[in-house]
């Protein structure tokens, strides 16, 4: 075709290009990295001398931080799918106080409790998305209700097991564990071993630790973290099933007609958010060395609202892992940020909930810009 041809359709006044500038407006990690900035521009000015920019405390605030993210990115998936799960945060205290009464209690071998409680931890998930499929409730109210379901059975089978509703000795089954360490284990510890001899990180100097890396090694917690975001974002952004995901979230009926498969979608993503929820239990129960009735309390909402804070819109069809990633890490920062610049640590969860509503009231504007609306 000839250039004479083409330049009426090039200059068609119909069709707007869009400027560099709003194509970075509406990229869904914009919040994220805008707040990640500021949180550490923040903090570096007001906690910099407090030790929380020194190994140790950076790795005090990743570790919090990667909890956030391992449930940050199943729910980011899920709500991008047009779904939510209010369920993750009594499904953590479950898993691992199923772990716990396998392998405690009940003698089994560690790894059989771990692959055992992932089973029916995924199984919940899919029983959740069934539902919302075959009956056409809100995810919001079927996953409430497996929020006190759930939350019941973890008070309740310990309660009437043991006659207590925190259960330990989980450190001293799982030594030997061939499956244990993956979950609650360190790696590179003799890299940080080799920092600490050339005196590039600090070492304890007396106990019987003298000589020791303060910090001794990546915990298998963070490992998860980075795993599960890096297969979110690849699965969202480079595979079919990743454009599944959005179609299935912006407008399901129309993505059926061109042959989405809608319902094994979201059953899945529902799925994929135990899967996460159950890699948090068990790495905390690992970590801890107990399993606690009360654990997993309101995880649901900072996943949510980490999720909220990485640009992903609560109608769905709109999200990003790597954006919620950035929340999680907001959330890690600040917690730990806060105790580090002597502020009282309650005001954490006003600053959650003003982040919120900031989010939610840019996301809105995107949307917006999307979609035209006024």
């Amino acid at each position: 075709m000839s250039e004479t041809a083409q330049s009426p359709i090039a200059s068609d006044e119909r069709i707007k290009e869009m400027s560099g500038f709003r194509k970075a407006l509406i990229r869904p990690e914009l919040g994220g990295i805008c707040g990640t900035i500021i949180v550490f521009v923040f903090f570096l000015l007001t906690a910099f001398d407090s030790g929380m920019f020194n190994p140790q405390g950076i790795m005090n605030w990743s570790v919090v931080s990667a909890q956030f993210m391992i449930i940050a990115v199943g729910a980011c998936l899920l709500m991008i799918a047009g779904e939510f799960d209010l369920s993750v945060g009594s499904m953590i205290g479950f898993a691992g106080m199923m772990i716990a009464i396998f392998s405690v209690t009940l003698d089994w071998p560690v790894w059989l409790a771990i692959i055992t409680t992932f089973i029916i931890c995924i199984s919940i998930g899919a029983l959740n998305g069934f539902i919302v499929i075959r009956t056409g409730l809100p995810s919001f109210i079927v996953t409430l209700a497996f929020l006190f379901i759930l939350r019941g059975f973890t008070i309740y089978l310990p309660q009437t097991i043991e006659r207590k509703t925190i259960i330990g000795g989980i450190a001293d089954v799982a030594q030997g564990d061939w499956l244990a360490p993956i979950f609650g284990g360190t790696i590179l510890k003799g890299f940080f071993q080799w920092l600490g001899d050339n005196g590039l990180i600090e070492t304890f100097e007396r106990g019987t630790r003298a000589g020791q890396p303060v910090v001794d090694g990546i915990p298998m917690l963070i490992v998860w973290a980075l795993l599960l975001v890096v297969f979110g974002h690849i699965l969202l952004t480079r595979t079919k099933f990743g454009n599944w995901i959005f179609a299935a979230g912006g407008d399901a009926q129309a993505a059926r007609y061109v042959g989405v498969p809608v319902n094994r979608v979201k059953i899945l993503m529902f799925m994929f958010t135990a899967f996460c929820a159950c890699v948090f239990a068990t790495a905390q129960v690992m970590e801890f060395g107990s399993a606690g009735a009360d654990r997993g309390l309101l995880k649901e909402f900072e996943a949510i609202i980490a999720v909220v804070i990485g640009g992903a819109l609560l109608t769905g069809g709109y999200g990003s892992v790597i954006g919620a990633a950035l929340g999680a890490l907001i959330f890690g920062v600040v917690q730990q940020g806060l105790f580090f610049a002597g502020v009282e640590s309650s005001l954490f969860r006003v600053f959650l909930g003003v982040l919120l509503l900031l989010a939610v009231i840019l996301n809105t504007y995107i949307r917006r810009m999307i979609t035209g609306e006024r």
